[in-house]
């Protein structure tokens, strides 16, 4: 019979939008675990344009290792068309008709820059030779290498391949998660066909004589163009972006941000039509919104861990980096101020973040988390749906506080405003939109708000999604937390934005309140008003 309730109970949650507060539901297998490459891949199939390779190229060489690997049915005349290119290479010339894994890593080791060109046409057991090379091609990128695959190699780079026929080719994955068309191949129709297939892949077709950059995680073209594609959704259209140099284009993309935006197209509505209410079912949350945290709050916070002598504080470093100081400042501050046990913990490492006993060992029993200021998406990128991220919450369950300022008051919602990792001008960013770690649900948290002119963008997001409550929070101002209400404290002032409010013709959309203010964000109204007259 109790296990009947409980049954009942959850699908009336579920039914009515409120789940209790604090339920871990977001997903790591859904996300890339691999966020970017170690190196730099140059993918171009023709070597027709000569000066588009050498302008990518001449650019890294220095006093960089060249070596090139080239099929020995190469010609006179490629050999010196590659030299043109890679003047100061060594060429290793290999059986194509061979099994070649040998050469193939005698030549990657100690190069920085690699160059492998083969024939435009392999045979079905020469394509098998090369695919199974993917993962001393893939290692030697983690490496930090940059590596030039040309000719028919280079239409092997994505993890599916378009060879002009309805069935697609695995390929080397070098080009993570992408369906490669390329030269002849480029047909629209049969790109959405495919992507039709495999939704979670990035449709890329790549013109002739265009070199496709990837390094890290942001992709450009030099020469011609190359355009991205995802299929169309329940609930989205299909979105194209045509990488080219011209003038008046986009000329770059975020890599990740496209893989993740095409696992998002598969998954629930978000944010959902009637997401959570607003709710911190136990503990605190301290939301800053940059610049000079409020005075005395940094004290509030130790207090609401526990005070200086039993507070077990965690601060979470924000950075793109892989490794990050030993001394962060946050931490110092905090021994200053007498706390007893403080520590940071900072990864790019998802497979860390989920599994690492020892890395998540902090969190455990930690009473305070403390996110620091940057760009969000990495926080997205790092912990959302690992097992770091459940203990996360469960320090709000054990009536703990989290707290954080700029990035790590925009982390705190379950819907990540402005977390394109291209510059930070757009405050929506699919893809990054289902990034937030949710300690509160319901809301869109925007932060440097008076001090950026931020108001516009917040009002396009409520526009946009209506369901959502916007908070703007300026600099040296912030919010505290408790159940679903919100404490304006600090020197500026807490926008808030309810789409489902009446407003007057020529009225703001929205209120903005001051410190000593209270504000109900289940109910949406203003508790308690310090607002000048």
């Amino acid at each position: 019979m109790m296990k009947h309730s409980l049954l009942f109970f959850s699908f009336l949650f579920l039914g009515l939008g409120i789940l209790p507060a604090q339920v871990f539901d977001e997903q790591f297998d859904d996300w890339p675990v691999k966020t970017r490459i170690g190196g730099v891949l140059v993918l171009a199939d023709r070597l027709d344009e000569v000066a588009v390779l050498k302008k990518v190229i001449e650019g890294d060489k220095g006093n960089a290792v060249v070596r090139m690997f080239v099929d020995d049915r190469a010609s006179d005349e490629k050999i010196e068309t590659l030299e043109s290119i890679f003047d100061e290479g060594k060429i290793t010339k290999y059986a194509a008709t061979k099994e070649f894994s040998e050469p193939l890593e005698k030549a990657l080791r100690g190069s920085d820059i690699f160059c492998w060109h083969t024939p435009a046409i392999l045979t079905s057991a020469e394509i098998a030779h090369v695919i199974a090379s993917a993962k001393l091609l893939q290692d030697y990128l983690d490496q930090g290498g940059r590596l030039v695959p040309t000719g028919k190699i280079a239409t092997l780079a994505g993890k599916l391949v378009d060879n002009g026929t309805e069935t697609l080719q695995v390929g080397l994955n070098l080009l993570p998660d992408a369906i490669l068309q390329s030269g002849g191949s480029i047909n629209d129709v049969r790109m959405l066909q495919h992507l039709g297939d495999h939704p979670r892949a990035v449709g890329v077709s790549l013109k002739s004589n265009t070199a496709l950059v990837l390094s890290g995680r942001i992709v450009q073209v030099v020469g011609g163009s190359a355009k991205l594609t995802l299929p169309a959704g329940k609930f989205h259209k299909v979105k194209t972006q045509t990488l080219s140099r011209t003038r008046g284009s986009r000329g770059i993309a975020d890599w990740t941000q496209w893989r993740r935006e095409s696992i998002d197209r598969t998954l629930s509505q978000f944010p959902p039509a009637k997401p959570q209410t607003p709710m911190v079912e136990n503990g605190t949350l301290l939301i800053v919104g940059g610049g000079r945290s409020p005075r005395g709050l940094m004290s509030r916070f130790v207090e609401l861990a526990g005070g200086r002598k039993k507070a077990k504080l965690v601060y979470v470093a924000c950075s793109e980096a892989e490794e990050v100081s030993a001394r962060q400042s946050t931490v110092s501050a905090w021994k200053s101020m007498g706390v007893k046990s403080a520590t940071f913990i900072h990864t790019k490492d998802r497979n860390k973040a989920n599994s690492d006993e020892e890395f998540l060992a902090a969190l455990k029993d930690a009473t305070g988390v403390w996110f620091g200021g940057g760009r969000q998406w990495n926080f997205s990128d790092s912990y959302y749906g690992t097992k770091a991220h459940e203990l996360m919450k469960d320090v709000l369950k054990r009536g703990g506080v989290i707290g954080g300022s700029s990035a790590g008051a925009s982390i705190q919602a379950r819907y990540l405003a402005r977390s394109t990792p291209i510059g930070n001008s757009q405050i929506m960013a699919p893809g990054y939109e289902r990034g937030g770690l949710g300690f509160i649900s319901g809301v869109a948290i925007d932060q440097h708000f008076s001090q950026r002119g931020r108001q516009k963008d917040m009002t396009q997001l409520v526009n946009r999604y209506p369901q959502l409550l916007g908070i703007g929070i300026d600099e040296g101002t912030a919010i505290e937390v408790q159940k679903s209400v919100a404490k304006v404290v600090g020197n500026g002032r807490v926008f808030f934005y309810d789409k489902a409010a009446k407003v007057k013709d020529g009225a703001e959309d929205y209120i903005a309140l001051a410190a000593g203010s209270v504000y109900d964000l289940a109910e949406r109204k203003n508790e308690v008003d310090k607002r000048e007259p």
